[in-house]
């Protein structure tokens, strides 16, 4: 592996753990994870904040005159990261809307504990294995080096930094006031082509979710993860709703209407959707047995030259740790969840040891896998606890979140080792951004789901509908499929893990589709691949017209896309809620 080299020697003084920079990054990193929440909800992704939150942070203090060091851009951009990703590591978009579909209310204070222990256990599971990781094994995480030359770029490029946070906050704006103005006019967002030229064929089309859409979350989402995995949606799509959903129905084993999850297409093709996700997460992981291996006979990552260094991350902080978040969680497990005490023992280290293989897939290819490692969870407690949905969705959500803050912790540890930050001072702003983000996500998230249907046309949720597939399953067992349902569900299975073995050919890697978004498009009506679409449209169209301005500014356009819906969501969520009225009746 390529050798990489500390990129920045900080000035002697040079401030870092500033009160400035923290409330900089929880501000940025509470509204990225709020729109997480809206846009996880929605498509069943959520996005990283590092870079959105070190660039607008910078930006907003250069604007002033009064720039924030290199290494205050680091430490805004670790607390705006963990309040970014908290939509995730709560659980909000799989494991807690899949309990509300299971008919079970989890109490706010009771979700607020829940979410900030989990995601402490996944900051405390990092900690140990910084020094391997990073320092000995030198693993690149993608996103941790991006950020630290982004931040640096900044520095010297003021200029270049400002007009990508303009450009964001005005696609942010345009997002905005189309959000808001298609609550008042809701033919702005989803025009019924279908009654207006009065077709036929266009209303058919619509009844299985072939329509126009206008969506600019979903559209900045298309901008921004890139031709494979939009191309893998459109394939979905297509191969779903329009050729094996219409079959389930002529044949009898969906007769119902196409978007219901009773007897419809969408319930008989929930099981091909998830069958592909996890099946294909699954074979990845084992196909990774030498990462897993590498994880159990690597050194203690407890070296002299951690004892050595001042800045490190003392043991007894991680320790103390990670033995109050376990107490903790397996007390609100017991009394919140009805889990004993004893799975939760189980939970926990077998949590670890898959944040640890999450964490090192992240180092390597800049995916992490949180979904399938839960889904691993999943059949384990599948076993220990049969028919217990709840065990088994909460057993899963530790590790899920735990993976998810686990590998955060480490990007963001990898650009302050290339910065020469404090291992120390990220620890604390990363569990301060941890405590930001829930002050944010929880109420958002019951904003959300108070006004709008879990698995509804705005909210239609698919992680959640994934992870309550799974529980379902190892609950009843398969004779509760719908007709049919179980040869497709082992063709998926089949088509998955062979995507994930093509993809380990160099040649064939880059035409292999992803069974991830193809089980995705499965899942959500087409009109939300459809749209997503229509993003990759834009990015080929602007990239034939201007190839320079796109790779500058494509990130800040989707960003400001992506944000600016999520942010208007909640004011139309709390419009929705008071009942006011719209100007079409």
């Amino acid at each position: 592996m390529e050798e990489q080299k500390v990129l920045y020697t900080p000035l002697p003084g040079e401030p870092q753990l500033t009160a400035r920079a923290l409330i900089a990054g929880c501000l940025v990193g509470g509204i990225v994870a709020c729109t997480n929440v809206y846009v996880g909800l929605k498509i069943g992704w959520t996005f990283g904040a590092s870079i959105i939150t070190a660039v607008l942070s910078f930006s907003a203090f250069a604007l002033v005159n009064r720039k924030l060091s290199v290494l205050e851009t680091n430490i805004a951009q670790t607390a705006g990261a963990a309040a970014g990703y908290m939509a995730g590591a709560a659980g909000l978009v799989h494991a807690i809307p899949a309990m509300m579909l299971l008919g079970h209310e989890v109490p706010t204070s009771s979700l607020i504990l829940w979410a900030v222990a989990v995601a402490f256990l996944g900051v405390f599971f990092a900690v140990p294995l910084r020094h391997q990781y990073i320092e000995v094994d030198k693993l690149r995480f993608p996103t941790g080096t991006a950020t630290a030359e982004t931040i640096l770029a900044m520095v010297s490029e003021a200029g270049d930094a400002v007009l990508k946070a303009r450009v964001l906050l005005w696609s942010g704006l345009g997002a905005g006031l189309f959000t808001l103005a298609y609550y008042f006019v809701p033919q702005l967002e989803d025009p019924p082509l279908e009654e207006w030229l009065g077709i036929g064929a266009l209303a058919t089309a619509a009844s299985w979710g072939f329509r126009l859409s206008i969506s600019p979350s979903l559209m900045g989402a298309g901008l921004l993860i890139g031709p494979r995995v939009v191309w893998s949606l459109f394939a979905g799509m297509v191969i779903s709703w329009a050729i094996l959903g219409p079959i389930a129905q002529q044949q009898g084993w969906a007769p119902g209407d196409p978007m219901t999850y009773g007897n419809g297409a969408r319930g008989w093709l929930l099981w091909p959707g998830v069958a592909l996700m996890v099946s294909e997460s699954l074979m990845s992981l084992a196909l990774s047995w030498r990462t897993l291996l590498r994880v159990f006979v690597s050194p203690a990552a407890l070296g002299d030259s951690r004892a050595a260094n001042p800045q490190a991350i003392p043991n007894s902080w991680w320790m103390g740790g990670l033995v109050a978040g376990s107490l903790v969680t397996i007390a609100l497990a017991q009394y919140v969840f009805a889990i004993p005490w004893y799975l939760t023992l189980v939970a926990i280290p077998l949590s670890a040891i898959l944040a640890a293989v999450a964490t090192r897939s992240t180092g390597e290819t800049d995916i992490n896998p949180a979904g399938g490692v839960g889904k691993v969870t999943q059949l384990v407690f599948g076993g220990l606890a049969p028919g217990q949905m709840t065990t088994n969705l909460m057993a899963a959500a530790i590790t899920a979140g735990g993976a998810s803050q686990a590998s955060d912790m480490m990007q963001e540890l990898k650009t302050g080792y290339l910065l020469g930050a404090s291992p120390r001072k990220q620890f604390v702003a990363q569990l301060v951004g941890i405590c930001a983000g829930v002050v944010f996500v929880v109420p958002v998230y019951y904003i959300f789901t108070t006004a709008w249907e879990i698995g509804g046309k705005d909210l239609p949720a698919p992680s959640a509908f994934a992870w309550k597939a799974m529980a379902e399953l190892l609950a009843g067992g398969f004779e509760n499929l719908p007709p049919k349902a179980l040869p497709a569900l082992a063709i998926g299975a089949m088509i998955g893990g062979m995507f994930a073995i093509l993809r380990r050919n160099p040649a064939l890697k880059p035409y292999v589709p992803s069974g991830l978004a193809m089980g995705i498009a499965f899942i959500v009506p087409a009109f939300n691949s459809l749209v997503m679409f229509f993003g990759l449209l834009i990015w080929y169209i602007w990239r034939s017209i201007n190839p320079t301005a796109m790779e500058k500014l494509n990130f800040a356009v989707a960003a400001g896309f992506i944000a600016g819906e999520g942010l208007l969501g909640i004011v139309n969520a709390v419009l929705t809620i008071f009942k006011v009225p719209t100007l079409t009746g």
